[in-house]
């Protein structure tokens, strides 16, 4: 079996990478660190995060450093903040007795009198972004004539980013005759102008296949109704006791949004994204790193950077529309040879998109059913059991406290006092799944006997316009219907717009010409009629109230709001069709 020492890897260096627990060369580390150290080439690198990147192109960076010399004399560019100083905490550990040798992250967001004052005093490694290191240049305190290596690491995401242009005016100003390292999970067009504009006759080096997943990861994909996708993630993380995730969303505003309805629900979370100022940034991260919060909600651009190695899940809050983004969030899990999951909540507009990604990454997604309550209440129980078995007792500490508990609860039974401790952890999640709405599976392919079942009982108007809820729900009527343009989304979002407090979660809904009715919580029924009552739609003033079981609805459909019903409620905005 390969070692460093086989590679050519130096005795200051072997010393303090064996403290950090490394024993043998990962793939790229064998393919990237000889041609770095020995050959006359420059080299680009298609490799997933977490397959090593950073010993791979650090061990032989700073074993080329002439730490006589304090200038600067390797320049590595890395797309963000949290990426620069991940690289720099490397390289420190890496080169911890390799004397005389100084390292410079320079990045936006923090000051630059202090990063030029460094820069002043001399180093020899700088890894920078490139906004920042292109302000430094301009104001002549970076010199580059004396580089002769430059690492341009995840510069398909620095492209991305639209450097581009940035990362040309920095190369212009390194020598011709330097040797050049890209690493990329992809190679987009960009990549391969930049490699054949400045990179001399470069050896590529692949690490599994182009646009290959972790091998460790499985690929997971549950199909819901879009208005179900929140509680099917919930669901997810419950089935999950001991989940470690970044869940990944679109768009800022769903990324915050998803993270405040799993904070006010009891989980910890918290949202990363670009609206956030660099310290709070900062704070989110270090949380999570901490595991003081055990699900992050993120944007792309935003987790960049944020090096995780004990992931148990990624999660995809609806599939991006680049592959190559997919393959960078699942690339986060199944690190160090663990395995790890990538999961994928979609509705069935999203299919086309999940099969394109299947055959760019060559692996199938399993189609799993949402979890059931029963399922995720027997899995939470299984866990504490375990927790219960492998908890470290100090025998001499508790045994002082015992006689007086043991006093107090002689009377319980070994089973009334198990059913007790294990009340005290599960009341919450008990008393949520007794009344929790069904998620609607989504069926792809109908069984034949399904199919029969469902064509000989179509579901009937009268079966529509039921009166009754299902167990544990309320069912609720409103004065809007299809005749009016007013549907399933149009209902979540009067709902949400204008119920105060958490989010009224619906089940079963059916639209009938002139009105509707659907389910809620029963805990939440005075919740839901008070918030469309008296609301707008596009010059119809709503009214709702819990359904009547002898009542004609299809009459009393015209019926309006009064003001009286609702004098406090002030005047809502109109919801969109």
């Amino acid at each position: 079996m390969t070692n460093f020492e086989d590679l050519g890897v130096r005795e200051d260096l072997l010393k303090g990478i064996t403290e950090m627990g490394f024993e043998h060369p990962m793939p790229v580390q064998e393919k990237v660190i000889p041609t770095l150290l020995t050959g006359d080439h420059d080299l680009v690198a298609l490799a997933q995060t977490g397959t090593g990147k950073t010993a791979a192109f650090g061990l032989p960076v700073i074993q080329r450093i002439n730490t006589h010399e304090r200038v600067p004399q390797a320049l590595i560019l890395a797309p963000t903040r949290e990426l620069c100083l991940q690289i720099a905490g490397d390289l420190a550990d890496f080169s911890k007795y390799v004397p005389d040798l100084s390292i410079l992250p320079v990045y936006g967001g923090s000051s630059i009198e202090s990063q030029i004052r460094a820069l002043r005093n001399g180093v020899q490694i700088i890894i920078a972004t490139p906004g920042r290191l292109i302000d430094l240049i301009k104001r002549g305190v970076v010199k580059l004539q004396d580089v002769h290596t430059v690492v341009l690491d995840e510069a398909d995401e620095m492209l991305n980013m639209g450097f581009v242009d940035s990362i040309n005016d920095i190369l212009s100003h390194v020598p011709d005759d330097r040797k050049m390292l890209m690493f990329s999970a992809t190679m987009p067009a960009e990549a391969a102008k930049i490699a054949k504009k400045y990179m001399h006759d470069p050896e590529e080096i692949v690490v599994g296949t182009r646009n290959e997943g972790a091998k460790n990861v499985r690929h997971i994909y549950y199909m819901v109704n879009a208005r179900d996708k929140y509680l099917a993630l919930k669901r997810i993380a419950d089935d999950s006791p001991n989940i470690y995730a970044i869940i990944f969303c679109r768009t800022r505003r769903d990324t915050q949004e998803i993270a405040d309805k799993l904070i006010a629900d009891g989980y910890n979370a918290d949202a990363l994204h670009g609206d956030l100022s660099q310290q709070q940034r900062d704070i989110v991260m270090k949380k999570f790193r901490d595991r003081v919060i055990t699900m992050l909600v993120a944007t792309d651009v935003a987790a960049r950077g944020l090096d995780v190695d004990d992931l148990t899940h990624v999660i995809n809050y609806g599939l991006p529309d680049d592959t190559a983004v997919y393959t960078h969030r699942s690339g986060r899990t199944g690190r160090a040879g663990k395995t790890g999951v990538s999961i994928a909540i979609i509705h069935s507009r999203e299919k086309g998109r999940l099969r394109e990604i299947e055959r760019i990454i060559g692996k199938k997604f399993e189609r799993k059913e949402v979890p059931t309550p029963e399922h995720i209440i027997e899995k939470q129980l299984y866990n504490l059991a375990d927790r219960l078995e492998r908890v470290e007792v100090n025998e001499e500490e508790i045994n002082k406290y015992l006689p007086g508990v043991l006093k107090k609860l002689a009377w319980l039974s070994t089973e009334d006092l198990l059913k007790r401790v294990l009340s005290l952890e599960f009341n919450r999640l008990l008393n949520y799944y007794k009344d929790a709405p069904s998620i609607d599976f989504i069926d792809e392919k109908p069984t034949k006997e399904r199919k029969e079942r469902r064509d000989r009982t179509p579901r009937s108007e009268a079966d529509k316009d039921r009166r009754t809820a299902e167990k544990g729900m309320a069912r609720i009527y409103v004065n809007a219907g299809k005749a009016d343009g007013f549907f399933a989304g149009n209902l979540i979002e009067a709902l949400n717009h204008n119920a105060p407090g958490h989010r009224i979660d619906v089940g079963r809904i059916d639209l009938m010409p002139s009105y509707s009715l659907f389910d809620v919580k029963k805990a939440d029924a005075r919740r839901a009629v008070e918030a469309l009552t008296g609301a707008d739609f596009f010059g119809k003033r709503l009214y709702s109230e819990v359904a009547e079981a002898d009542k004609d609805y299809s009459s009393a459909s015209g019926r309006k709001a009064k003001t009286s019903d609702h004098p406090s409620r002030p005047k809502n905005k109109k919801q969109k069709k």
